[in-house]
């Protein structure tokens, strides 16, 4: 439905988060828990190619200004991809509207499970630990602060947010919101890492090893 270069022209300008690299390494999982699962390959790997492509655009200061990213991202690509199989394209737009892990539709069919999954398992792991970092310091966030009791609860608190924040708040949830069997099997060796890494960075700022 959509050729890699075809696809990589729609990330131009994105930040080092949410760029090219990120949609291949999704598509390298994405295409690995297709094959397991036996979902739609055309249906996930279009989908997966144009997934993030709104909240680029969003981020290099282009035309589209997406406070939900999926939702426009959806939509533009139903615009993109105009012309193929009526059913198709809507697929593709269903997986790429649910893909959020804080907001959106759940996903309700096997390709935008397998999307949702495959870009949940790029933000954990070591990749996760270096992309949380990465746009902590594009955010101009600091390196660490101690995660106040409440902080969920409080708007406030946002204000003092960190990658230490960010896997309090998401990435240790991930690993038990994956929607399938053979992402929860290769999320399990990045959960640890992930968890090893944050215990190790408190215990250093600490003074403590």
């Amino acid at each position: 439905m959509i050729t890699i270069e075809e696809a990589r022209r729609q990330y131009e300008g994105a930040d080092a988060v949410h760029d090219f690299d990120h949609v291949l390494r999704v598509l390298a999982l994405a295409e690995r828990l297709a094959e397991v699962e036996g979902a739609d390959l055309e249906i996930v790997r279009a989908a997966t190619l144009l997934h993030d492509m709104a909240r680029g655009r969003d981020d290099c200061g282009g035309p589209t200004v997406a406070a939900d990213h999926a939702q426009a991202g959806a939509e533009m690509a139903r615009e993109l991809l105009a012309g193929h199989p009526p059913d198709s394209v809507e697929a593709v737009v269903h997986a790429i509207a649910a893909h959020r892990f804080r907001s959106g539709p759940a996903p309700q069919t096997l390709e935008a499970k397998i999307l949702h999954d495959a870009d949940k398992l790029d933000a954990i792991g070591a990749i996760g630990v270096a992309r949380a970092f990465a746009y902590g310091g594009h955010q101009g966030q600091r390196l660490w602060a101690e995660v106040q009791p409440g902080y969920e609860e409080s708007q406030a608190a946002r204000k003092e947010h960190t990658p230490v924040h960010e896997y309090h708040f998401k990435l240790v949830r991930i690993r038990d919101r994956l929607l399938t069997e053979s992402a929860r099997r290769l999320a399990e060796e990045r959960h640890a890492f992930m968890q090893t890494f944050f215990e190790r960075l408190d215990q250093e700022v600490q003074g403590l090893a």
